[in-house]
């Protein structure tokens, strides 16, 4: 009997991963100034970035393929669980004095590997659980629960690090993983109906996972779609280890929180847009017109040091993040075969995300080998783009935060001329109907199903 989605279940389960992000915003925030206040070293903040990113990415392709198999709601409270057993090792070295900077590095990487069985079960079940018309409408809502995190947790971890300090900041991170958990507990996720993709890519874990791949590269739009969020998050990459560095060369810490606050207004109104919105028709248009206007504030990001234009360019740039991965997300939720998105989705992650520690690794390199040199008051472009962009410390960061934004246009004009991404959702059928869809199709008068 095919299941019907209970839009209920689905706003239970989004409420505890909302409380959920809010707190790992609290601790993320804490922990982050705390190293750096620690080290002052950018590369130990560069590495703590890694460790989050290569476990992530490794692990991913084998949650993928167990959220097809196990039941993803159990798969869910096993995630947020060990997350928060991580979480509370760090309160337990914290306060015991024997917390280090490699006990960071360590408890991060961890925390990554439980995390990666997060967003694939997570993904697959909203399509069990949300009408498919409502999928760009509940994209924008899963996204709330970041835009919130980057808005209040920035200025409430730096309130609560003064008056609790970072052990009473982390027993509340781990307070909402139990809340989090107790969600997950009250609800029920349907199993999808087997499909013949779902059959056709049944086998050994490491064949699941690697059926993910041949799914993908099977439908050429899809495979364009995720090469252009490939190389935009290459581009974005560059600036994780950048971002507080640049901002902390012409303001102070308390200014940095606010600016990331304002930003994260953006984010959460972006969300709130979308959530109502639902997105354009053809959402491939609204994904990379997005992008378009993302680059743009890049662009302005850079220019100068004025906080007032970074946290503008900031608003403008995470108001657009949430648009753009709400259409790609209802994209892929609609043209991918329920019961293989767990699968899909896990090696979808992967190669998005595959080359951002090669941005995090080049990042430091970049700015001091090539971009600050060109940027110094007797530089070879002090004279002529130094004009605009001023010379001296940090300007060589905020040229390359300009020259990726400008990248970054060029990619999504690049994806919009490409006919397979333009055309990709009148090219590929949809591979999950509604029940009166379903119906209609067994008599003939629907689409057919997507191909194998």
């Amino acid at each position: 009997m095919k299941s019907t989605p209970s839009m209920p279940t689905f706003y239970t389960i989004w409420f505890g991963q909302l409380v959920s992000t809010l707190g790992s915003g609290l601790t993320g925030f804490a922990l982050g100034v705390w190293l750096y206040q620690e080290t002052e070293s950018v590369t130990l903040f560069a590495i703590n970035i890694l460790a989050y990113t290569l476990p992530n990415l490794l692990v991913t392709p084998f949650a993928g393929a167990l959220a097809d198999r196990w039941d993803r709601r159990r798969l869910l409270i096993l995630s947020d669980s060990g997350a928060g057993l991580t979480t509370l090792a760090i309160w337990l070295l914290l306060a015991s004095g024997r917390l280090e900077i490699w006990h960071i590095i360590a408890t991060t990487a961890v925390g990554s590997a439980f995390n990666a069985f997060q967003w694939p079960a997570y993904s697959a079940a909203i399509t069990m659980l949300v009408p498919k018309n409502q999928l760009g409408r509940a994209g924008g809502l899963t996204q709330i629960g970041q835009a919130i995190s980057q808005l209040f947790s920035p200025a409430i971890a730096g309130a609560l690090f003064v008056t609790i300090g970072l052990r009473g900041i982390i027993l509340i991170d781990f307070a909402t993983f139990a809340v989090t958990v107790l969600t997950l507990v009250a609800v029920r996720i349907p199993h999808p109906e087997r499909s013949a993709e779902g059959e056709q890519g049944r086998g050994s874990l490491l064949g699941e996972a690697a059926f993910g791949w041949k799914y993908i590269a099977s439908r050429k739009g899809l495979l364009g779609l995720l090469a252009y969020f490939s190389i935009v998050n290459l581009l974005m990459a560059f600036t994780n280890p950048l971002f507080t560095p640049y901002v902390l060369g012409f303001a102070t810490p308390d200014r940095l929180g606010y600016v990331v606050s304002f930003a994260g207004l953006g984010m959460l109104a972006g969300t709130l847009v979308m959530s109502a919105w639902g997105g354009t028709k053809r959402r491939v248009n609204g994904l990379l017109g997005f992008g378009v206007l993302a680059g743009l504030s890049f662009i302005l990001f850079g220019i100068r040091p004025s906080l007032a234009l970074v946290a503008g360019s900031g608003f403008i740039f995470f108001f657009c993040i949430p648009m753009m991965n709400a259409h790609s997300q209802a994209i892929w939720q609609s043209k991918v075969a329920a019961d293989v998105q767990g699968r899909v989705f896990a090696v979808r992650r992967v190669i998005a995300g595959g080359l951002n520690p090669i941005g995090v690794l080049l990042a430091g390199p970049t700015v001091d080998g090539v971009f600050q040199p060109l940027l110094e008051p007797d530089g070879p472009l002090a004279g002529s783009v130094g004009l605009i962009f001023g010379t001296g410390p940090g300007r060589g960061i905020g040229l390359l935060f300009s020259v990726l934004g400008v990248l970054a246009i060029a990619a999504a004009l690049m994806a919009y001329a490409h006919p397979r991404i333009r055309q990709l959702e009148s090219e590929l059928p949809d591979a999950v109907v509604e029940p009166a869809e379903e119906t209609a199709r067994v008599e003939g008068e629907a689409t057919p199903a997507a191909a194998g």
